[in-house]
């Protein structure tokens, strides 16, 4: 005789209702900003009324965590390490690379991952141990290419955050901000370690936010 799981249904169909919610804010997020998301509307894109919400998130606060979870463990899930060579110049630059192309191609998602977008939130224990867990990673990293400073994980956060926020803000759809990841990078290897290229300017001729970024 073949032995059954026994599945618990119910359990599993509360589990997609509630990703279906939180898709359903993630559709409004990107479409309205993250700050417009209202019960009301991700109750009518699911077909129910907005009380019925509380039955599967407390508050709305709680939805924004799981799109928050969503959104680092897709972070996580994408990262590059497959792609070291143990080599400082390259490593760096295929993260920072990683991270503006990441925060560029989703904004609500930056901005709810990245910035305090909305008032009051922060996300739980539980959610944030994914983003530690990868600045961790991303320290064990660092420390393999010979960058070992106390202060390269703060320092890289700023500057490819810093790039991603340029590149988002001035130029969406561009890359004005993209092309120079290299130099900086260059710039920040060569601060870090001591040794390494001498970065060359690159010079842009887009003048669309008239050569001041905001």
């Amino acid at each position: 005789m073949i032995g059954t799981t026994n599945r618990d249904r119910r359990a599993e169909r509360r589990e997609a209702t509630k990703a279906e919610i939180v898709d359903a804010a993630w559709a409004l997020a990107r479409a309205e900003g993250l700050a417009a998301v209202s019960l009301r509307d991700i109750a009518k894109a699911v077909g129910m009324q907005a009380p019925s919400l509380y039955g599967y998130f407390g508050s709305k606060h709680e939805i924004y965590d799981a799109m928050f979870a969503m959104g680092a463990q897709q972070f996580v899930d994408a990262e590059p390490w497959d792609e070291m060579t143990g080599d400082a110049l390259h490593d760096v630059r295929c993260i920072v690379h990683y991270v503006v192309r990441f925060c560029s191609e989703d904004i609500a998602r930056y901005q709810l991952l990245f910035q305090r977008t909305i008032p009051g939130f922060e996300p739980s224990a539980a959610s944030f141990a994914i983003s530690e867990g990868n600045l961790a990673r991303l320290g064990e990293q660092l420390a393999r290419v010979g960058i070992t400073d106390p202060r390269a994980i703060d320092l890289f956060t700023a500057l490819s955050a810093g790039l991603a926020n340029q590149q988002i803000s001035n130029d969406p759809g561009g890359d004005r901000w993209i092309r120079l990841i290299d130099d900086a990078v260059a710039m920040y290897v060569q601060y870090m370690t001591g040794v390494g290229e001498d970065p060359q300017p690159t010079r842009s001729t887009d003048q669309r936010t008239g050569g001041a970024p905001r």
